[in-house]
């Protein structure tokens, strides 16, 4: 990789400073300011269109290689008294991949660490193996009980619930450690990046210390025979990363780097999946060897945005030994301008599939293209230090729940191809539409998920109408009550993309720049939900789908998610509608009977995901069906979320009654509030065809003018 490279904030006004950081084994960097006029072009194109702004960045700095703190482990300050001779650490904990032959520490002190490897848990005392006892299965819980004094070590080991056996012990020699001044979980020190060394796997339940031996047979029965020198509040304060003191004179304890909350500990009984409900049985943390939230590198680069600059899709643009690349901020408009359109980048999805992994994945089974995987993608394999997407699981096979912009990205980036449509795909494919936007000679403003999540409705009134992106499927709960809000008021929504306002999403409060996703046990996913574990500790709502709550996108856009698939795409066939009355207005100046049938992704406009009307879901009675796909091939299969049994045959030529894209018009309440829809992934791909001029952009066209100037159809 030539350059890996991030900005503090994604989005900035006029007049904010940026802040960049880079990481490149470069010597010298040269770095300018660009505004990105172009989408893509063609599949295989790449092309990024640029007009400099050297006035803004235009200058040169020394390159450097910056490291990344990988693993997850807490640090839990211990009370200053201490113990003697004399110390009992107990907890519970729930390994994941205890067959890994790799050393993965439960906990550590100076002297003393719990580790877990081969199947097995041993206690190293002064350097040397003191106690070992084996036979640990993956993904079952363990009260864990190591002693060291006078006598030497014991280690005492029972399976959580087991009908047969499950107990273990051992002892060996050893003495207790000196006092120390904190206890690390899934660490057994913190190397010279601050990642943590030999990182554990799995959950850890309530560790608590004694300043003396104690029977694994006095503990958790009735109380504790003596009172701990120190234990902490895992079940409580779900979105924070400081650990409240349950007992003992010690400083909060912190979670470092992704660990999780909101997991199910060792007393889960499966009658609530709510943490709120019974918190108690959630009082552990999940570790993984491999979690990244934060790359946390130093800035070089700092710069001021002009007070009168125009808000849009710029990068600053790298270059160093004949090599260049591009990476986006999003300029808004300065603070209450108001401007006709608004552009909303769907950011909540790019941070989602943020450096996914997904080519790793067989499709070739819906995907009849060659499957090529950029470099970029490549490298990911190989390395953990950029992250890994909510499409991914951890390394120890349990879904990645958090993804954050705060390091590189690099399939987030102007002309990046995608595998699975042989062309482009999310970040790529919304650059169409600033290119539209820059043609289409209407003012515009640009803004992320982000941005209306903390500014809401009244952000949006600045505006007369918002155009999604081509993928708007993760939201919060609080950006849609917004959309919602703004539609009702008299907004006017053009829902360009497929797939979207699908997944419960939510932000972290404390760092704005990570989002959760946890998946429900159902929709068209790529990994379940652990039992008990769909509430998000962001916000304490229940995850999965908004259709699933009530709240599909049928309801808000008309249209909901139908099927998906990567071959070829499709063309919409217009309905009557689209001819006189309602649609008459949009489709002016076309006379063509299928729109679409032509494009840089996939060869159509309805494609990869694909969405329809159905009332039976929540679209508007009164809405208008303005045209529908041409029949698309057995590739696209209806979405899971709408088969109550596995059955065959339900691919688009067996089922082209629910294996479809619809394009929708309805009006909103009485202020004058109207959505338009297309309902497919690669809309934006076959308006940019033929250099923007076909039937798609100028149905495109006329839908913005007509919502602009209030020419809306009866």
């Amino acid at each position: 990789m030539d350059f890996q490279a991030y900005f503090e904030e994604w989005s900035r006004r006029p007049g904010d400073t940026v802040r960049m950081a880079v990481s490149t084994a470069h010597p010298e960097v040269k770095a300018r300011f660009v505004r990105v006029v172009t989408g893509p072009g063609a599949k295989g194109e790449q092309k990024v269109g640029t007009v400099e702004f050297p006035a803004v960045l235009d200058t040169t700095f020394a390159g450097r290689e910056q490291t990344t703190v990988v693993g997850s482990y807490a640090r839990l300050p211990l009370p200053p008294a201490g113990w003697t001779d004399a110390l009992t650490i107990h907890c519970w904990i729930w390994p994941t991949v205890p067959e890994r032959p790799q050393a993965q520490t439960v906990w550590s002190l100076p002297g003393l660490s719990l580790v877990v490897s081969n199947g097995g848990l041993t206690v190293i005392a002064g350097g040397a193996v003191a106690a070992t006892v084996t036979g640990l299965r993956g993904r079952a819980w363990y009260s864990v009980t190591v002693s060291a004094g006078p006598a030497g070590i014991a280690l005492d080991v029972s399976e959580v619930g087991a009908l047969v056996g499950g107990t273990f012990s051992a002892k060996g020699a050893g003495a207790a450690p000196a006092a120390a001044s904190e206890l690390l979980l899934s660490a057994s020190d913190i190397d010279a990046t601050g990642s943590p060394v030999a990182p554990f796997n799995g959950k850890i339940d309530s560790p608590r210390l004694f300043a003396a031996v104690v029977s694994p047979s006095d503990l958790g029965a009735g109380g504790d025979p003596v009172p701990p020198i120190a234990a902490w509040k895992f079940g409580a304060d779900w979105a924070s990363r400081t650990i409240a003191v349950a007992a003992g004179q010690c400083p909060p304890g912190e979670i470092v780097n992704g660990a999780e909350r909101g997991v199910t500990g060792h007393s889960w009984d499966g009658e609530s999946d709510s943490f709120a409900e019974v918190p108690e049985q959630y009082a552990a943390l999940q570790f993984h060897d491999d979690d990244m939230v934060d790359s946390n590198w130093d800035y070089d680069l700092e710069f001021t945005l002009p007070a009168d600059l125009k808000s849009g899709l710029y990068a600053v643009r790298l270059e160093a030994g004949g090599k260049v690349d591009h990476w986006p901020l999003f300029v808004m408009g300065a603070k209450g301008e108001k401007a006709p359109v608004l552009f909303l980048l769907p950011t909540n999805t790019l941070l989602a599939y943020a450096n996914d992994h997904l080519a790793n994945l067989d499709f070739s089974s819906v995907m009849p293209h060659e499957k090529v995987v950029p470099a970029e993608e490549e490298y990911l394999f190989h390395h953990k230090e950029p992250g890994r997407s909510c499409y991914d699981t951890h390394s120890d096979g349990s879904p990645v729940r958090y993804s954050s912009r705060r390091r590189p990205i690099f399939n987030i980036r102007p002309g990046f191809p995608n595998w699975l449509t042989g062309s482009y795909r999310h970040f790529s494919v919304d650059v169409y539409f600033v290119e539209f936007l820059e043609k289409l000679g209407e003012g515009w403003h640009i803004a992320t998920d982000e941005d209306l999540e903390r500014e809401g409705v009244e952000f949006l009134s600045n505006y007369k109408v918002v155009l999604t992106g081509s993928h708007p499927e993760y939201w919060t709960q609080i950006g849609r009550a917004a959309m919602d809000g703004y539609l009702r008021a008299g907004g006017r929504l053009m829902y360009l993309g497929g797939n979207g306002f699908y997944w419960v999403t939510s932000r972290d409060p404390e760092r704005p720049w990570v989002i959760e996703v946890r998946r429900d046990n159902s929709g068209t996913r790529c990994w379940d939900a652990p039992y008990g574990e769909r509430m998000h500790v962001m916000t304490a709502e229940a995850g999965g789908l908004w259709r699933n709550r009530g709240k599909g996108p049928n309801k808000l856009v008309g249209l909901g998610f139908a099927a998906e698939g990567w071959s070829k795409a499709a063309g919409y066939r217009r309905h009557p509608a689209s001819y006189e009355g309602v649609g008459k207005v949009f489709f002016a100046g076309i006379g063509e009977e299928v729109v679409g049938d032509f494009g840089h992704i996939l060869d159509g406009a309805a494609g990869d995901e694909v969405d329809r009307y159905d009332v039976k879901l929540g679209s508007p009675a009164h809405a208008t069906v303005l045209a529908t796909s041409t029949p698309l091939g057995n590739e696209y299969q209806l979405v899971i979320e709408d088969q109550i049994l596995a059955l065959p045959e339900q691919g688009g030529a067996q089922r082209p009654d629910a294996v479809r894209a619809d394009i929708v018009y309805f009006p909103v309440g009485d202020k004058g509030g109207a959505v338009f829809s297309v309902g497919s992934i690669t809309w934006a791909g076959s308006m940019a065809w033929n250099d923007f001029d076909n039937n798609t952009a100028k149905l495109t066209e006329n839908v913005v003018r007509a919502f602009i100037r209030d020419d809306l159809p009866a």
